[in-house]
């Protein structure tokens, strides 16, 4: 992921979310003001859950005051479950001048399908009611910096928006009176690496792990995911693209684009394609496919659809 061009073109029409959401919202504003006697709401978390009801309160509202962040995410996503903490993380670090609103896809299809999300993790911003498009995939933390850093700049300096003055950062308090158990110390330092952009660092970290416990689900992962950034960090996305349409016989340009709409998020595309690859080679390229294939399952987990369903296409193209 390249951090995206803040020009505010290419944004996302949210007038649709808003006359779908209204209805809903103010039942929502409705219940709540008779629970609590129609005082003042409490102040907000830094990070939020927010669903169609509260779209248009807690996200379209409040992005006059504070940049919004928007997570679209699931249970069942390995990338999600790699990005979410960092994405809490950098926000809280922000203290007030970012809102990350967490947005689970299988409760909220209406704002998926608004927000034309196509694969997930997807990361968006709403800055004085208008959405645009950050990112989508997986990145590493110093690339997610650069991209939130140039949010912030451009809220304040186009809209006028500095965010919520005064915040302290979260999760102090719950750390000193909560203590999280112990990280194990390989797994942590794996972590780190990947979130700096230590790729070769995070790699080497996950393989130590697995040598000691080879069945670490959280190493599998890591390893993986970490692998695939490696692959596509360096890559000319639009040469690789022209290459595979070019040459589509040429099975290590079509892994390319595999890696390349894996790291993207288009997760059904990458599978497609590959087993595409294994149904029509043979012999060492069929292997250089279905081998590629076993590492993106990796990626998103064992228990992930859409990893049942390649699975089950690829048997089908073996056999």
């Amino acid at each position: 992921m390249q951090p995206r061009n803040m020009s505010m073109s290419g944004v996302v029409d949210l007038a649709a979310v808003k006359a779908a959401t209204e209805a809903k919202q103010k039942a929502e504003q409705a219940r709540t003001a008779s629970a609590e006697g129609g005082g003042p709401a409490a102040p907000q978390s830094l990070v939020i859950d927010v669903d169609e009801a509260g779209f248009e309160a807690d996200v379209l509202q409040r992005s006059a005051e504070v940049p919004v962040v928007i997570d679209f995410w699931a249970e069942w996503c390995e990338p999600c479950k790699q990005l979410s903490p960092v994405l809490e993380r950098i926000t809280r670090e922000y203290a007030g001048r970012l809102l990350l609103a967490k947005i689970d896809v299988d409760k909220n299809q209406m704002l998926m399908q608004q927000f034309g999300v196509q694969g997930i993790p997807a990361v968006f911003a709403v800055v004085a009611g208008q959405a645009l498009p950050l990112f989508q995939g997986a990145a590493p933390e110093q690339q997610i910096r650069a991209t939130l850093d140039q949010l912030v700049q451009v809220a304040e300096q186009r809209f006028g928006i500095t965010g919520l003055q005064g915040v302290p950062e979260e999760g102090a308090e719950e750390t000193a009176a909560e203590p999280e158990a112990p990280e194990d110390p390989v797994l942590a330092a794996a972590q780190q690496a990947l979130d700096s952009g230590d790729l070769p660092g995070a790699i080497q970290a996950y393989r130590n792990k697995l040598a000691d416990e080879p069945a670490n689900v959280e190493a599998k992962v890591g390893l993986a995911m970490a692998e695939l950034l490696g692959r596509v960090q360096d890559m000319d996305a639009r040469q690789v693209r022209k290459d595979a349409a070019d040459r589509p016989d040429d099975v290590p340009a079509q892994l390319k684009v595999a890696d390349l709409d894996m790291a993207g998020g288009h997760v059904e595309d990458a599978f497609g394609r590959l087993v595409d690859v294994v149904r029509r080679t043979a012999g060492e390229d069929r292997d250089a496919a279905r081998l590629r294939l076993l590492e993106l399952f990796e990626v998103i987990g064992a228990e992930d659809p859409r990893v049942v369903s390649a699975r089950a296409a690829l048997a089908r193209a073996l056999f």
